[in-house]
């Protein structure tokens, strides 16, 4: 008898479905329904052609998207009914080949649940095996060298599988089935701690070693799935003092890795732990989070001086539960590199340029292809939003609202550089790089350019790049010989925010408060509001100007930001008062007379409308901060201390004659620098006079335009009490208030608003 032709319905799926699992998923599905039929990868998408009962084929649709295998992000992109002859059975079928793959590179992920039951299982192969992994979990951007996803396109081509290894990995039952990492303590990796005197090969005997160094004290560096940390016991200060003093990072906060499960009790006692937050730190990215100290608490005083909250991340490989599991106490997970530059992967790079930093190391004998930072999130405004983009949510894939018509690659910023390549309607933001002022960042951009399009197998037709003369990364595309488009640093981080939300044709103003960059006039903006939309901004708001002694030494030095204010309204006495509290050693006699000179004459004194100047000139006027040991440290402190409600202090907003309404931040100097208050007071009145202005630029603006959506962006923005304070006014002047979701509001979005910007304008 002849099989008839019967309904069956076909399913194409795409998204993140390849190098996830998903085919044993459907396969193992579609036999628990009892259906006929079959799965293949396709160009990349996931196929699948299924018959059976209509109740079953329905429930298996339904269970294809809603249980899902926990990294894979699949999407219906079609769904049809026709008559099919379909065999006896399920099967997994060989993948068919495509003309135009449909790539999707997954990020690195925690190790799952059933990989952590087997390496806590005595009786189980993989027991305490530091690399155990499935298709649900494990490395994959940062040991993928090139596509097809297969093992021997992976930094993982070295190790050859063990029979046991390939068996599993042929089975479509099993969960390592076509798991590209996957490897036993027979075949796989395998750990080498160095130390003086010491240097083991074993992997149980390192572990120990290496729990036995952080007991003592001792600084240990240990290379995990996208870089090595720099691993201390996080209740020693003795520790924590040789690391900061060695690294040296005297004063920045530092991410603390608690073991998993036992001591989120402690955090609830000690952190402000709420569902979400939790639910976050319990993802499949791992990332860190920063939780607000509750009331009067001072746990780890040495973790973060000066701020009220701490940096708390979970393990995520599975040597990293080792670790902490034996240890049983939160340790300081900071990354191992040098300030501003990319994590370190290799262990001759670590053992020489962190020789004086670390007094152990562990090691392992996977590969690094290219790093991956942790990734990075804050509660701002009532949301989690990411401040880095890193390991476990990088490669970042957006949908572009609209279609290029070639292939772009948008290079970004200075500092906290990424990457975005971005083809047809999809983009893809590379994980954090750094800033791009050494040799070894400029390394790893170069490595990542080149990286990202030989993955997705998209070459790039167009470049673009930041306008700013100067940028390490403007250089570089420049020497490509490709076409190059410049966008204006401001604009490209107002159609970041409005892309990422798809909002590119409804006219908006957005707020770019942040640092410094450049400007259409050739001055240094960074308290601009933009009217319009991508391709059609327009400068509507600005704060009042003033020249930066200095330069770029500002960023650093807040003294001369508030030297700057004091000199640019004639006040002598306020100045004097200034250079009075400098420390010599950085502020020798006569130099500040000199910088005078210099400012006078406006030589190495860029004029900027910079909030976060203004923010950094607060925190040296106010004695709370006057020499900055790392990034945003005034501004940071000035956040943290600040307390209680406080009245704004009126700031005058005049228009002038081609419109642009002007904010006045003088009535602020003289308060901020005033001891008849407290400095809590002082803080909390700046942050509220500042939110206070913003509305009303945007009421002046409405007024005009008519509009009422507002956009926050800029890397001020990443300061949870002026952004709470501007959205609640905005809000309950019946504006709509728009924040970043899915992209940092700081430099790291950059890129992926050039693309729109590029792609909007063209």
């Amino acid at each position: 008898m002849t099989e008839q032709a019967a309904p069956a319905t076909r399913w194409l799926l795409s998204g993140i479905v390849q190098g996830v699992g998903f085919r044993p998923f459907v396969y193992r599905l579609a036999h628990q329904y009892g259906l006929r039929g079959w799965v293949r990868n396709c160009s990349g998408q996931v196929e699948i052609l299924a018959a059976g009962p209509a109740g079953q084929l329905q429930a298996f649709g339904s269970d294809l998207l809603a249980r899902a295998p926990a990294i894979a992000r699949p999407q219906l992109a079609a769904k049809e009914t026709l008559q099919r002859t379909v065999p006896a059975g399920f099967r997994i079928l060989a993948s068919e080949a495509g003309d135009d793959p449909d790539i999707h590179v997954p990020p690195d992920y925690f190790v799952c649940q059933d990989c952590l039951a087997e390496l806590n299982d005595p009786a189980d192969r993989r027991y305490r095996y530091p690399f155990i992994n499935c298709t649900q979990c494990g490395p994959r951007y940062t040991l993928i060298r090139s596509l097809p996803y297969d093992r021997p396109n992976t930094s993982m081509a070295r190790f050859r599988l063990c029979d046991q290894c390939r068996g599993e990995y042929s089975n479509a039952l099993d969960r390592r089935f076509h798991a590209e990492p996957v490897a036993c303590p027979v075949c796989g990796p395998q750990l080498h701690f160095r130390a003086a005197g010491q240097d083991i090969r074993d992997n149980q005997a390192a572990l120990a070693a290496c729990v036995q160094a952080l007991r003592q004290g001792q600084v240990v560096a240990v290379k995990g799935v996208g870089g090595y940390h720099l691993l201390c016991d996080a209740a020693s200060s003795a520790a924590l003092r040789q690391l900061r003093a060695c690294k040296p990072r005297p004063h920045k906060p530092l991410a603390v890795m608690f073991p998993d499960h036992a001591e989120l009790a402690l955090l609830r006692q000690r952190l402000q732990l709420d569902v979400a937050s939790e639910r976050l730190l319990r993802s499949p990215e791992r990332p860190i989070v920063l939780l607000e100290r509750l009331p009067e608490d001072d746990w780890l005083p040495d973790i973060a001086p000066g701020l009220n909250e701490i940096g708390v991340m979970l393990p995520y490989s599975p040597l990293h539960h080792l670790l902490l599991d034996a240890f049983a106490a939160p340790v300081v997970a900071t990354s191992a590199n040098v300030s501003g530059e990319p994590v370190f992967t290799a262990q001759v790079m670590v053992e020489q340029r962190l020789d004086k930093v670390a007094q152990a190391f562990l090691h392992h004998d996977r590969p690094i292809v290219r790093p991956a930072d942790d990734p990075l999130y804050r509660s701002i405004a009532g949301r989690l939003q990411p401040v880095r983009l890193g390991r476990g949510n990088a490669p970042l894939e957006l949908v572009l609202p609209f279609a290029l018509r070639q292939p772009v690659l948008a290079v970004g910023g200075h500092t906290k550089n990424t990457l975005c390549l971005a083809w047809e309607s999809r983009a893809v933001v590379s994980p954090h790089i750094g800033d791009m002022g050494t040799v070894r960042s400029l390394e790893v951009f170069r490595q990542v350019a080149r990286d990202l399009q030989h993955l997705y197998g998209i070459k790039a037709q167009q470049l673009v790049c930041d306008a700013h003369p100067g940028y390490a990364t403007a250089r570089w595309a420049e020497q490509q010989g490709l076409p190059l488009a410049r966008v204006l640093h401001h604009m490209a981080h107002a159609s970041a925010l409005v892309g990422e939300q798809g909002q590119c044709r409804a006219d908006a103003l957005v707020f770019t408060w942040d640092g410094v960059g450049y400007g259409a006039d050739g001055t240094l903006w960074g308290g601009e509001a933009l009217y319009g939309r991508p391709g059609h901004w327009q400068r509507v708001a600005s704060m009042r100007p003033f020249y930066l002694p200095g330069g770029e030494k500002a960023g650093r030095e807040p003294w001369r930001s508030a030297l700057a204010l004091a000199w640019e309204l004639g006040n002598d006495r306020l100045a004097q008062q200034l250079i009075g509290q400098l420390d010599p050693g950085f502020a020798p006699p006569g130099a500040t007379s000199l910088l005078y000179q210099a400012w006078q004459k406006r030589l190495n004194a860029p004029q900027t409308s910079a909030v976060g100047r203004l923010f950094d000139a607060a925190a040296a006027l106010s004695g709370v901060c006057l020499q900055a040991s790392f990034e945003g440290q005034g501004p940071m402190w000035l956040e943290a201390l600040a307390s209680g409600t406080a009245e704004p202090i009126d700031l005058p907003v005049t228009e002038q004659p081609d419109g642009l309404l002007v904010a006045d931040w003088s009535p602020l100097v003289e308060y901020m620098s005033g001891d008849r208050l407290p400095r809590a007071r002082r803080a909390a009145v700046f942050h509220a006079s500042m939110a206070e202005v913003l509305l009303q630029q945007a009421l002046g603006i409405r007024a005009r335009c008519a509009v009422d959506r507002v956009g926050l962006c800029g890397g001020v923005f990443q300061n949870r009490l002026l952004t709470q304070a501007c959205v609640e006014r905005l809000e309950s002047n019946g504006f709509e208030v728009l924040l970043a979701h899915r992209l940092p509001v700081n430099d790291a979005g950059l890129s992926f608003g050039q693309v729109i910007e590029y792609g909007s304008a063209t």
